[in-house]
């Protein structure tokens, strides 16, 4: 390996140590390719010129580690997204779903919670909602504070409403949230099962047991080691026959929970736990 690469690399390393003995937030698993590129934004975002000057920064200044951990967690994420993959759920979930008395649903990663209000508005449409308790955690505390209020861009909503009619939606879309002047806000009634709650998934241990769990496009920044600590994490708080969600870019497979699940649907990566 280059000198130069050599030193980014013990750089990069030293300041995720840092990061995580003194706030105890891990990226240290996380997969260096992206991780790479995200610090070294952040470093010329800051004026800086080296990584070691950002971690002088980032250990001396809580409110420049506060910026660099949104930086790094960026959230990707829409309504409805990947609508077949809702539809899907509405036709062959819900029904099983139905026969529960009790329904746990984690929505992990959820960033600022377009797919948590997609699932209360599902459960709202075929009955569930009321015996229904929806997760919703993330370890960005700035996108959770947008998951909770619930605010959006307008501009987003003919995307959204094009979705949720695609995904099965079968009233107007708009009588779900109120405009007002750029934004809109979804209606109150949709919040009051959900629970927002900080957590990370590299660090933190299981909290309840579910009967699904969604976590999407999430595992793709992570290396294996991580990836397979996570999965170990969902298989802990799957109920049996629990339903195991993951984004379109992920799988089970080569996990060491790969035998643990059936696919109920290989494409839109929908996986119940049988073991």
């Amino acid at each position: 390996m280059p000198q130069d690469e050599e030193r980014e690399l013990i750089e990069i390393e030293l300041l995720l140590e840092g990061m995580h003995r003194l706030y105890g937030y891990d990226f240290r698993n996380y997969a260096l390719p992206s991780l790479r590129r995200r610090i070294w934004h952040y470093v010329h975002a800051e004026g800086l010129k080296t990584i070691s000057s950002l971690q002088d920064k980032v250990l001396h200044d809580r409110s420049v580690f506060d910026r660099f951990v949104q930086n790094l967690s960026i959230p990707v994420t829409e309504m409805f997204r990947d609508p077949t993959l809702f539809r899907f759920f509405r036709e062959q979930i819900i029904p099983v779903l139905r026969t529960y008395p009790y329904i746990r649903i984690w929505h992990a990663g959820c960033s600022t919670g377009e797919e948590v209000y997609s699932m209360a508005i599902m459960l709202h449409e075929e009955g569930l909602y009321d015996k229904a308790r929806i997760y919703a955690t993330d370890m960005n505390d700035r996108s959770l504070q947008q998951a909770k209020e619930g605010v959006y861009g307008i501009e987003k909503m003919k995307l959204y409403t094009t979705n949720y009619l695609e995904a099965g939606g079968t009233r107007a879309f708009s009588e779900y949230y109120t405009a007002k002047y750029n934004s809109v806000i979804f209606h109150p009634y949709l919040r009051k099962n959900i629970i927002f709650a900080e957590h990370n998934l590299a660090t933190d241990r299981s909290f309840n047991e579910f009967n699904v769990i969604f976590c999407r496009n999430v595992m793709i920044y992570f290396n294996d080691e991580l990836r397979n600590h996570v999965h170990g994490l969902f298989h802990e708080s799957l109920s049996h026959f629990g339903i195991l969600v993951l984004g379109s870019k992920e799988s089970i497979h080569f996990t060491e929970f790969s035998d643990a699940y059936e696919p109920l649907d290989r494409t839109e990566k929908i996986y119940r736990k049988i073991k």
